[in-house]
């Protein structure tokens, strides 16, 4: 696997809006798929019946597969966490996870990663209280022992990796007693939960994180389960603070709002280009579309300025392909005129080609945060994404 680099985001093993073969002609897709618990509970019977795995029953038998417990995009309601079960939300409503449960699960949809049950409900609290925080540690911890113990009596499981659940809310003392318990356990890796419902501020997650990886091996990936980390600045941030994998839901949030994700990532000087910055000439090869702050009207979300929203009316004559230079396949065969056509009719072919885009770009993102790295220029990378950010 590529790091620092994300998982390939799927809804019931599949990409969202994409067959497998749209999704192949997207370039550096991700090596390993994120499957999400809520989505594949109730169908466990169908696949402990079929025997060969999830990989096999979804088509992506070469996939490396990591199943987390939810589903990012979709939070489940809070309150329904007790010291023997978690629940999940799917189609059908509430599943109760028991352990033994949660570990049969695991042994029909056979992952190569799997995230273990945890109580990561203290971070949705105002202010999270200690002893709350203590609670959702202990749990995790016991839940992480029991599937530990599960696992090793499972011939089925013995080559699947148990993902550790670093939890504690915002008490600083509680996370980092998760974090040191967590990596006393023969886990392969561990995931940073809770903060997608954290109402602190980034730069106290950011100090969080900071905290937490700290205490963890460098030889174990650690990755981030959170909503509210997701844009590229902050992306950036977390990296710089010892992360390494991340979720790629982004993109998809990105297209159901209608957008196309139009950030530049190219921290490489262009001489043509830094000459006419010198002429006084900026303007004219500095995009518009990513210093704008335009709101959506079709959902409450606010449109960010590394995106541009393809619904508004002045895209219906613009001929522009959604970011110039682009090598996906939508920039490379259609325009924002027509974006916007299949938009404003709702075809379904609209949130296709949006998809392929916006996943492509966030991958290539990814793709020079590895490049950066190499060359020690991930300053000038950060520079250049903190001046599109609103």
């Amino acid at each position: 696997m590529d790091i620092p680099g994300c998982l390939l985001y799927t809804k019931t093993g599949s990409a969202p809006h994409l067959t497998h073969h749209t999704l192949h002609n997207i370039h550096g897709i991700p090596a390993m798929a994120q499957l999400t618990l809520s989505s594949l509970a109730e169908h466990h019977e169908v696949l402990a019946e079929y025997k060969k795995g999830i990989g096999n029953f979804i088509g992506m038998p070469e996939s490396l597969l990591y199943c987390s417990l939810h589903d990012p995009v979709s939070p489940c309601p809070a309150g329904y966490v007790t010291n023997k079960s978690v629940s999940v939300w799917g189609v059908g409503g509430r599943v109760e996870m028991t352990v033994s449960k949660f570990m049969a699960i695991q042994q029909a949809l056979q992952p190569d990663w799997f995230q273990c049950l945890s109580d990561g409900e203290a971070s949705f609290e105002e202010a999270t209280s200690t002893k709350r925080a203590r609670k959702s540690v202990d749990r995790s911890l016991l839940f992480l022992d029991s599937c530990l113990r599960l696992q090793e009596e499972s011939e089925v499981l013995q080559k699947s990796i148990i993902i550790g659940v670093i939890e504690g809310g915002d008490v600083m003392e509680e996370r980092l007693r998760s974090a040191r318990e967590t990596a006393k356990r023969p886990v392969g890796g561990f995931l940073l939960d809770g903060f997608h419902g954290n109402p602190a501020t980034l730069e106290t997650r950011l100090h969080l994180l900071s905290s937490v990886t700290a205490e963890l091996p460098e030889d174990k990936p650690r990755l981030v389960l959170i909503c509210g980390i997701s844009r590229p600045d902050e992306v950036l941030e977390c990296i710089e603070r010892g992360v390494d994998l991340f979720e790629s839901f982004f993109p998809y949030l990105v297209t159901e709002r209608g957008c196309a994700l139009t950030f530049s990532f190219d921290y490489q000087p262009n001489p043509e280009e830094t000459l006419l910055q010198q002429n006084g000439a900026q303007e004219e090869i500095k995009s518009v579309d990513q210093i704008e702050k335009i709101k959506t009207t079709d959902c409450n979300q606010e449109v960010i300025s590394f995106e541009i929203n393809l619904k508004e009316k002045r895209y219906q004559e613009d001929f522009n392909p959604l970011v110039r230079g682009c090598s996906c396949y939508c920039c490379k065969n259609h325009t924002r005129a027509y974006i916007h056509h299949l938009l404003v009719t709702k075809e379904l072919l609209a949130g296709v080609l949006l998809m392929m885009h916006n996943f492509e770009h966030y991958f290539g993102f990814f793709q020079s945060i590895r490049e950066a790295l190499k060359s020690d220029r991930l300053a000038q990378l950060k520079e250049l994404i903190s001046r599109q950010a609103c």
